[in-house]
């Protein structure tokens, strides 16, 4: 098992709130689990991987039954999930996955963005086809008790690639992808085994990275840190190495 490859990582801007932000994405997708497969985790995989992903960002867990609450109720919001594909300065290319109840005033702000960071909102499917959308799941290197073995188990479930990385803090971390279509074969297989992901979510991973020097690449992470900012944005994903 071997390093895996990931674009880069980038500290977003201290004028916002991260986890703030990081709390309203959670909360989010749980409306978003719960209007797909109802309430309960133990019968909606969908939802029981959304509040993994928010025990990895320590939300409360008030917050989360509240989220469930909410989005089980009548008034619950609508969210669309949208995709939206741009080009950065220098050639990187960029998606933006947005979850909204006004699209019309969400492309507004992401095509604002784009274009006062020197870059353009482009057409569906000009950029996409330059990434793959892959489940990606995060374990603590301490619940991988032999990674050779684990990694063949979840050959047999549809694992593409497994390695070492490090999280946002530099913390180690063990990394496995699989194809978008069978990431719930390998949640079950991770399960089947006791082993709780830190996350698992779907990332959009690119074939091409783009190597730039540190003048350049700042200027494509300004844009990206911008979009992140947006209340409407929950992923920002992009071909800088």
């Amino acid at each position: 098992m071997g390093r895996i490859f990931e674009t880069r990582k980038h500290t977003m801007f201290a004028r916002w709130n991260r986890m703030a932000k990081q709390f309203t994405r959670i909360a989010k997708d749980i409306t978003i689990a719960v209007h797909s497969g109802g309430p309960d985790p133990t019968s909606n995989p969908a939802l029981r991987r959304v509040l993994q992903n928010a025990r990895a960002v320590n939300m409360p867990k008030d917050k989360t039954d509240a989220a469930i609450r909410r989005a089980s109720g009548k008034e619950a919001t609508n969210y669309q999930e949208v995709l939206y594909e741009g080009y950065a300065p220098h050639g990187v290319a960029v998606l933006v996955e947005a979850a909204t109840d006004n699209p019309t005033r969400t492309v507004g702000n992401v095509r604002n963005v784009f274009s006062k960071h020197g870059g353009n909102l482009a057409t569906t499917g000009s950029v996409s086809f330059q990434f793959k959308k892959m489940g990606v799941f995060r374990l603590d290197p301490s619940a991988v008790k032999d990674a050779d073995e684990l990694e063949l188990h979840l050959i047999d479930h549809g694992l593409e690639e497994m390695g070492d990385s490090t999280g946002e803090k530099g913390e180690p971390q063990v990394v496995i992808r699989c194809a978008f279509n069978d990431f719930g074969k390998v949640q079950e297989a991770l399960e089947a085994r006791g082993i709780t992901p830190i996350s698992a979510e779907h990332e959009y991973i690119c074939s091409a990275p783009v190597e730039l020097p540190e003048e350049q690449a700042a200027e494509v992470l300004a844009l990206i840190d911008k979009l992140e900012q947006d209340d409407d944005v929950q992923k920002v994903f992009h071909t800088l190495a």
